[in-house]
């Protein structure tokens, strides 16, 4: 063991134990001399709600996850604080809720000038004291790896990876450097449900049934249309059976990439010193589940293993909210969780309290304007819409290709749809509430019932307080939003680095304020950035390239320091 299990495990709450099942104080000491820090390992499916046989789904085909959640601690109730991934991501990565950083809209480049669009592409600029965790972590020491995707919606900072590419791992450390690596398995994307075997019509379907017919080339169908089921707002017909089963066979086979994933750790002797971390980025790439806030777009699953079996096999039942890995992910790693973040702690050693509430928000979409925002306990969901007079669905290119999609639309054509279907082409109500043990699907709504205006009105005056307490960017239109973060709708440019000597070592510093520097040798093969944390003292023979970024800002130009064997 590299690590004090008694740092994660001594306030973990258990909400409910199999038997058998490890006291929250038993504990394990690492072996002298080795560093407590454990690694960490973050993996997110796409696009998927908690369809694993783990949480109880019949249907699933899911051995590798099932398997790991038997050693792992499960939470039934974690919620992502966007339903779409950008978002989402967003929150997750600098745990802040994304209207709060300028990245609520989906996307911020893409779709300027679209009609109903933004008025133009730009990158959200963060508070100058926002970082994203993985950058902390790297100032703490640790190696910070993601494998492809970032869509964070404030560009790519060069800080915040020791490398973000195809493939990127824990395998270019240094030795016995403790490392975070981020891992995204894509195949359960809401494009990925598309079939393969029909003629496409329109060049972007066929360039995502070309890369499906690429990608699933060895995909088993596994799932039985018949078996599966349809939610009362979707319409019972062959073509979302057959949708739902292929997102079923998808999960089946990026369960066995999970699978791969693990048996490489093991293999690697990497288990028994690394947390890991199995979540997905917002719920099912289906129709009034994803881009929603329904429970069916925020409602994820989760599991942690820890080394040494942990908690292994138990049930955890806490609200955990996407704003909160970060913190708890950095009071792993012993570092200070900045009070700027609004996650709290939830199973680190110095934990939070639970919560009482997640909070959650929906915005433009592509094209399609939104503005909601939702508060929800264990129990009830409340959604304020503050655009009460948008139809839920509204054309969405990319959306609406789906067959599912499809079938919504020609079912309200044809005046098959369900009552429940049919509410969602309609004005939507300003007060949304649902009793979701009792209603799991979100369809009978409660706000006008008198017997449960004390519940509305609790509801409301919480997310009001929360908005006032955190902020809401979306209170200004998107343009005026922009014209805030980029002056005049133009990028601002990070001032480059100033270079100065003290002694024999290097302080950077830049003129722009919440920048984050870097630095590397011209000698270096790989060309990787170091994070600037402290002043360095520099090798006397190579010279030194340095920049800077703020986040959401055009980069620094670079700077060279020529090396003092080389100075007159």
């Amino acid at each position: 063991m590299r690590f004090l299990l008694l740092i994660l495990a001594a306030l973990i709450p258990i909400a409910c134990s199999e038997p058998g099942s490890v006291s929250s104080t038993d504990t394990v000491e690492p072996t002298a001399g080795q560093d407590p820090r454990p690694n960490i390992v973050l993996i997110v499916f796409e696009d998927l709600s908690p369809r694993f046989g783990a949480y109880g789904d019949d249907i699933a085909k899911t051995p590798n996850f099932d398997r790991i959640a038997a050693e792992s601690v499960l939470y039934t109730r974690t919620f992502t604080a966007a339903g779409v991934c950008a978002p989402s991501r967003a929150a997750l990565i600098t745990g802040r809720h994304q209207q709060t950083i300028g990245a609520q809209h989906m996307r911020t480049t893409g779709y300027g000038g679209v009609p109903g669009g933004g008025p133009q592409n730009y990158l959200a600029v963060p508070p100058p004291s926002v970082r994203a965790f993985p950058e902390l972590l790297r100032a703490a020491g640790y190696h910070a790896t993601n494998d492809f995707k970032t869509d964070y919606q404030f560009g790519e900072p060069f800080t915040v990876w020791d490398e973000s590419r195809p493939g990127a791992d824990w395998s270019t450390r240094e030795s016995d450097q403790p490392f975070f690596a981020m891992i995204t398995l894509l195949t359960t994307h809401e494009s990925g449900i598309w079939p393969i075997d029909v003629e496409p019509s329109t060049p972007l379907e066929s360039a995502v049934v070309a890369n499906n017919q690429r990608v699933f080339a060895d995909r088993q169908a596994v799932t039985d249309p018949a078996s599966v089921v349809v939610p009362p707002y979707l319409p019972d017909v062959p073509e979302v059976r057959r949708d739902l089963a292929t997102h079923y066979d998808n999960i089946a086979f990026t369960d066995a990439r999970l699978g791969e994933i693990f048996d490489r750790l093991a293999t690697e002797g990497l288990l028994d010193d690394t947390i890991v971390i199995v979540t997905t980025d917002h719920g099912d790439g289906l129709p009034r589940m994803k881009r929603s806030l329904y429970d069916g777009g925020l409602h994820v699953p989760m599991l942690i293993r820890y080394p040494d079996g942990f908690g292994a096999g138990t049930i955890n039942d806490e609200l955990i909210s996407f704003v909160d890995l970060a913190p708890t992910i950095l009071d792993w790693a012993r570092v200070e969780a900045p009070s700027w973040m609004h996650g709290r702690d939830f199973a680190g050693p110095d934990r939070d309290e639970p919560r009482s509430y997640i909070f959650a928000g929906q915005d433009r979409t592509d094209n399609v304007m939104n503005h909601r925002r939702a508060i929800r306990d264990g129990r009830y969901k409340y959604i304020r819409n503050y655009r009460p007079d948008d139809a839920y669905f509204r054309p969405l290119a990319f959306r609406d290709a789906q067959p599912t999609m499809k079938a919504l639309w020609a079912a309200r054509e044809d005046g098959t749809l369900s009552a429940e279907g049919l509410a969602l082409f309609d004005p939507l109500p300003e007060h949304q509430l649902y009793d979701t043990d009792n209603d799991p699907h979100e369809v009978n709504n409660l706000a006008e019932d008198p017997e449960f205006s004390g519940i509305l009105i609790s509801m409301q005056d919480a997310l009001e307080a929360w908005r006032g307490r955190v902020g809401d960017m979306s209170e200004l239109s998107e343009a005026s939003m922009i014209d805030v973060m980029w002056p005049g709708g133009v990028q601002p440019v990070t001032a480059a680095p100033e270079v100065t000597r003290d002694g024999g070592s290097i302080v950077l510093s830049s003129a722009t304020d919440g920048t984050s520097l870097g630095y590397r040798y011209a000698d270096d093969p790989e060309g990787r950035w170091r994070l600037y944390v402290d002043p360095f003292k520099p090798r006397g023979d190579v010279a030194i390239q340095v920049k800077a970024i703020r986040y959401g800002y055009a980069e620094s130009r670079e700077t060279l320091i020529e090396p003092l064997s080389s100075s007159p």
